[in-house]
């Protein structure tokens, strides 16, 4: 019966709403960039420390899988001080990826903040397409290196030893011939290494410095990126299913494709003005295989069970008048068994083997001449296959249909990695990176420490004062208790504070009787996130302060309350010099020192059990009223609170993705003053994220006696929440789903 016999009978059957398949065509453009001094690809100089040291350790994975230490270790010793620098025996624990993981963090994240410092993404696009083309071009050159340091050590051996150049000729051999599998070994090793620096790192930190998360990223997440033409058998029986290799095979790629293709053209579907451009988009996402045939397993209960049903069944019919359904289900049973026969026996023959009596005499004949296998498995995947009926047949062509759009989105997605990487040309030699460099065509990724050169140009500047709530009543209490307040405030306040200032890239500007101040300092070439730091930095100040204060609580001790205030310059602050001492000079410091302060009379009337916020600013005067500073006429509240100026706010937007969220709190004054909320990541080291919370709101007018709400004016403050229950709900609602 023809499909669309089979489907317009379905049709009938079924009233399920009309069928709707997504499109994906995968896309890594690099577009804007400047080409190099070929005016064809863009020049990347990626790090000497990164090319120098990554190529040391896949040299060490590439011995390690080809088994080859021994031949390696024989030379070194033949030639003392004259191996090649790029591998030395060394102990096993030193070949584990480690150091790799981190290096290629460390570029990885170094990149993205350079690319962050310029507002411009695609410049990280560019170091990781850069990074993935050494990567791979180094895993065939050092194989060629390896292999010929192996072949010149034997000749030194050959009429000297005999016997033990043949025990080593024979090992070269194995290793020459292994060349695909250790090639595959060693790629899913550092695949395995990409991707969880991917998922530990780099992934949060995107979306802390650009917000939503590109689509183009996914292209390197792809099992394929260390394949030839994304054709590996043992890769694809893994991870996809396991296709043929030769025209002969009716299960090759392009002969699955073309029926797949025919199935969809059998919907009736529209195909828009480009049928070829939209099959293809159609066979890049592994949900349309749910939408199409719930993946061989259809729910007649559902609105459109029947209909699927219908069409799994077509599909089924298409791959048994192929005669590729045999072939399908070998495919996954074969699977298992290479780990027992292969490489021994080769894949694709053990594959034939379960469909085709011809082909399973050799292989039954290679395993009796090799002695230590058995039949056994290899007979009951034979069995399993030839009593693959009704539904379990039908379940594993819906399988084979995922599978494959998987592996064909996959191939898409390298095809275009490769297009990309064609156009980056990698600079090693020194001459062609100057002239480059010269021309403004180069773009270098460089680590660290290798872009720091002396004393860098500081270019903005971060204040952040925390300064303790009342502490002249403190200071009577601990004295009138025969207390030394001095030591109270450095066990309780100043040291825990000092402790933190390395994490955050903070110094200690001074002390300031009961008040600190700090700086962070933003440097010529570093990413710039002096705001997002202090946010956290000032977080962590008011959490410990909060953790001491429990303590001194079950002492009986008072407790020591903070303001903090958050205050940014675009500039560099300015020093005078007291003899040997540098004092800085900025407006800054006055700023963060009205941002951290608090009014007695507002203190008074606010308790901070009703709102889960710490800071308040009120106004009583009129903008007309107001002639010179209007901070003259602010009330300000700030309890265990983090104030940051509107300028520092701004800078923060910059600095990360600000998403906008929507929680109920309880607010002061029945509701009288709006405000909103924004939420993000901030960076702190590689792999460690602090979430922020900032809330903004109008400042409102009061009357001044009463301090009754009369109307929000037009200036804005800002908060940094410090609330633990802010967060604790925020999680909750993730929790939720909400």
């Amino acid at each position: 019966m023809p499909l669309s016999d089979i489907f317009r009978r379905g049709h009938q059957e079924d009233d399920s709403p009309p069928l709707q398949l997504n499109s994906f065509v995968p896309v890594l453009s690099l577009e804007g960039l400047q080409v190099g001094v070929d005016n064809l690809r863009h020049d990347v100089h990626l790090s000497p420390k990164f090319v120098e040291q990554t190529r040391s350790h896949i040299v060490r994975l590439l011995v390690r899988h080809g088994e080859v230490e021994e031949l390696l270790a024989a030379e070194a010793a033949q030639r003392p001080g004259k191996h090649f620098s790029a591998w030395k025996p060394t102990p096993k624990a030193a070949a584990e990826p480690a150091d790799l993981k981190s290096l290629l963090t460390e570029l990885h994240v170094a990149a993205l903040n350079h690319a962050k410092t310029v507002n411009n993404q695609m410049l990280d696009l560019l170091a990781r397409t850069a990074i993935l083309k050494f990567l791979r071009h180094e895993l065939q050159a050092q194989f060629a290196q390896i292999l010929e340091r192996c072949r010149t050590m034997l000749k030194s051996y050959e009429g000297i030893r005999p016997q033990r150049a043949l025990e080593f000729r024979e090992r070269v051999a194995q290793f020459q011939v292994a060349k695909k599998i250790v090639l595959r070994k060693t790629g899913q090793e550092l695949f395995r290494t990409l991707r969880e620096i991917e998922k530990e790192t780099l992934s949060r930190t995107r979306r802390s410095l650009f917000g939503s998360e590109e689509e183009q990223y996914k292209l390197f997440l792809t099992p394929l990126i260390f394949t030839e033409e994304g054709a590996d058998t043992y890769l694809n029986a893994e991870h996809y299913v396991m296709l043929g290799n030769f025209d002969r095979d009716p299960d090759r790629f392009s002969n699955v494709q073309r029926i797949a293709c025919d199935f969809l053209r059998s919907l009736n579907l529209d195909l828009g003005t480009d049928p070829e451009r939209t099959l293809n988009a159609w066979l890049n996402v592994p949900e349309n295989a749910q939408e199409l045939v719930a993946a061989g397993t259809p729910d007649d209960s559902a609105p459109d069970g029947r209909s699927k049903k219908t069409r799994l069944a077509a599909w089924v019919n298409l791959l048994e008048r192929e005669k590729l359904m045999d072939y399908v289900i070998a495919s996954y049973e074969v699977a298992p068994l290479l780990a027992e026969y292969s490489p021994r026996i080769n894949a694709q023959q053990l594959k034939h083997a379960l469909i085709s009596r011809e082909e399973r005499m050799r292989v039954e004949k290679l395993i009796a001449d090799h002695g230590k296998l058995s039949t056994d498995n290899l007979f009951a995947a034979i069995d399993r296959v030839n009593n693959c009926r009704g539904a379990d047949r039908a379940k594993m062509a819906g399988r084979f249909l995922r599978d494959f759009i998987r592996y064909h989105r996959d191939l898409r997605q390298l095809e275009t990695l490769n297009g990309a990487m064609d156009s980056i040309n990698l600079i090693a030699n020194e001459k062609m990176r100057e002239l480059s460099a010269v021309n403004g065509t180069l773009y270098p990724f460089l680590l660290p420490e290798e872009t720091k050169s002396g004393e860098e140009r500081i270019m903005r500047h971060v204040i952040i004062k925390a300064d303790v709530r009342d502490s002249s009543r403190l200071t009577r209490s601990l004295l009138e208790r025969g207390m030394n307040p001095a030591s109270y405030f450095s066990l309780n306040f100043y040291d825990p504070v000092n402790k933190l200032l390395p994490k955050y890239g903070a110094c200690k500007v001074f002390l300031e009787g009961d008040a600190i101040i700090l700086a962070i300092l933003e440097r010529e070439g570093e990413p710039g996130l002096g705001v997002g730091r202090a946010s956290v930095l000032a977080r962590e100040i008011i959490e410990i302060v909060r953790g001491y204060n429990q303590l001194l609580g079950r002492a009986g001790l008072p407790s020591i309350e903070l303001g903090v205030g958050i205050s940014f310059q675009d500039s560099a602050p300015m020093y005078l010099m007291d003899g040997d001492q540098r004092i800085m000079i900025s407006d800054a410091l006055n700023e963060s020192d009205r941002l951290s302060s608090c009014s007695k009379r507002v203190r008074k009337s606010i308790k901070a059990s009703e709102t889960p916020f710490h800071v308040y600013a009120f106004q009583t005067a009129s903008d007309a009223e107001v002639e010179e500073s209007p901070d003259d006429f602010i009330l300000k509240y700030n309890v265990n609170g983090i104030r940051i100026s509107e300028t520092a706010f701004r800078k923060l937007q910059q600095e990360i993705s600000l998403e906008p969220l929507n929680p109920e709190f309880p607010e002061l004054g029945g509701g009288n003053e709006p405000y909103h909320l924004w939420s993000g990541l901030v960076p702190v080291g590689n792999d460690i994220f602090r979430k922020i919370v900032v809330r903004g709101s109008r400042v409102p007018q009061i009357e001044a006696r009463s301090l009754a709400y009369q109307h929000s004016t037009e200036q804005w403050y800002f908060e940094i929440c410090s609330n633990p229950a802010v967060y604790a709900q925020l999680e909750g609602r993730t929790a939720a789903g909400k």
